[in-house]
């Protein structure tokens, strides 16, 4: 198989090489392409790669051959699978993401609120112009997004590309296997059965958690030890985590402690962006020149990128340790998600992908119907959120496509706040898709991290002042 890499000079490349060598996932893949818009980051990324200690372990493969190319229409051809990673404007952007919402006292993070909103808003056309090319170049290629914000993201390429494309994230996985390691719940390799999870990405609850035959969830949220073992246990108190009954994704810290987060990343030197950008500003020239020492430094500075991801909900010197770091990783989602979408064995994941329970009698094959509507009668997965809206829950993956497992109807204040921020994912979309000003007005202005129409305007202002490209989107003449 010919796989992709859309954004292939992005700083988890090396971990999908990484994983493209071991065990379950060798031989899968015959040739990886890597397409990137600037050559010096490729160059860097291909030096980390040319770097790598040559698998050596029983059940490792034999390395891959690598692409690199700034040319988009000629890495499409002949290819089966795409991941796509990109960040238009790069670090710099998500610097500006941040600060735009920072400055006006709102909360300043790049998928979350108002920073998520402009993100999505200069990233979604360049999704889209992949999309077109795909249908034209690669029409039986699968997209596997990873592209953020993943849910607003996927849900405007659903009308291009239908049910060929999905959005991955690492956190609802990594909340489950961390949460069953600490109930001390097996999880079947390749099962998420006795799992419940609803909601929409970086905005979710994992609400089940069976094993023999009994609801293992109550228990461990009534166990304060349990609960300070992993990461997302330790973010909310263990009496309001009990009242809940379910464990929220570790981004509803910033909707549940939002006055806490909002004064402490404004108490930080540095936002996170601005971090990662002089980080990277300094690496990848280092990495593009240190032969065979370049695998080594991009392994120093992943770490350290990983040790300070949300350190606005932690203590001044408390870091990340491995066991917050298990059971996640990008890598392994999508190297999963492709193996079953190839034909290669069925699995089952939590994924970003239309709400509708799928017919499994359908006399045409899923992956070639329609996504784009739900049928008036569809079966909603997640009770609540409309059939044809994207939506992260668990997957039953097949060469079918991602099919929605169903889950219990979310409790009314979930429902409302999940209801709330799909509007805003909506009106995002619309103001992409349409050039709508007044949709982007909106979805900022209704986000209820920020429910205000004069900070809303506010917000759109400093994001076209900084994004001048997206004052051309309104008038139709995007880039």
């Amino acid at each position: 198989m010919r796989l992709l890499i859309v954004g292939g000079g992005g700083s988890r490349v090396p971990l999908i090489y990484r994983a493209l060598v071991s065990g379950p996932f060798s031989g899968v893949v015959t040739e990886l392409v890597l397409h990137d818009v600037d050559p010096s980051r490729l160059d860097a990324v291909t030096a980390v790669l040319r770097s790598m200690p040559a698998p050596d372990m029983p059940g490792r493969g034999a390395r891959v051959p690598v692409l690199p190319t700034t040319d988009l229409p000629q890495a499409l051809k002949d290819t089966q699978m795409v991941f796509a990673a990109i960040r238009p404007g790069g670090t710099a952007g998500r610097v500006a993401d941040e600060r735009v919402a920072r400055d006006l006292g709102v909360l300043g993070q790049e998928t979350t609120g108002a920073g998520g909103i402009s993100y999505a808003l200069r990233t979604i056309p360049h999704m889209m112009d992949l999309a077109r090319l795909m249908q034209e170049l690669c029409p039986e290629a699968w997209l596997i997004n990873f592209t953020n914000p993943a849910g607003m993201v996927t849900e405007a390429l659903l009308p291009v590309l239908g049910r060929r494309v999905v959005g991955i994230c690492d956190s609802a996985g990594g909340l489950v296997s961390r949460a069953a390691r600490a109930a001390g719940v097996p999880l079947p390799a390749g099962s998420l059965d006795g799992v419940g999870y609803y909601g929409l990405n970086h905005l979710g609850w994992l609400c089940r958690l069976e094993s023999e035959g009994r609801d293992r969830l109550p228990a461990l949220l009534s166990d304060p030890r349990a609960l300070q073992s992993f990461e997302e246990g330790r973010l909310f108190p263990q009496p309001f985590l009990a009242s809940l009954g379910a464990l929220p994704n570790e981004y509803l810290y910033y909707y549940y402690e939002q006055d806490k987060a909002r004064e402490a990343m404004h108490a930080m030197a540095q936002t996170r962006g601005e971090s990662i950008h002089s980080q990277q500003q300094e690496l990848y020239p280092r990495l593009a020149a240190a032969g065979a020492e370049a695998f080594g430094l991009w392994e120093e500075a992943r770490r350290s990128r990983e040790e300070g991801y949300l350190a606005e909900a932690r203590g001044k010197d408390e870091r990340r340790d491995e066991d917050d770091l298990a059971g996640g990783g990008y890598e392994r989602v999508a190297l999963a998600a492709m193996r079953a979408l190839a034909g290669n064995g069925e699995t089952q994941l939590i994924l970003n992908t239309g709400n509708t329970v799928p017919p499994r009698s359908a006399e045409v094959p899923l992956a070639s119907q329609p996504a784009t509507a739900a049928p008036a009668t569809a079966e909603a997965a997640i009770p609540g959120l409309p059939p044809d809206a994207v939506v992260e829950l668990p997957c039953a993956v097949t060469a079918d496509g991602a099919l929605p497992l169903p889950q219990q109807a979310p409790p009314a204040e979930q429902l409302h706040l999940l209801q709330q921020v799909k509007e805003v994912e909506r009106l995002t979309v619309r103001a992409v898709t349409d050039g709508d000003r007044d949709a982007a007005l909106q979805a900022f202005a209704r986000h209820p991290l920020v429910a205000s129409e004069a900070l809303g305007a506010a917000l759109l202002a400093g994001y076209e002042q900084a994004f001048p490209a997206l004052g051309k989107m309104w008038r139709g003449v995007w880039r």
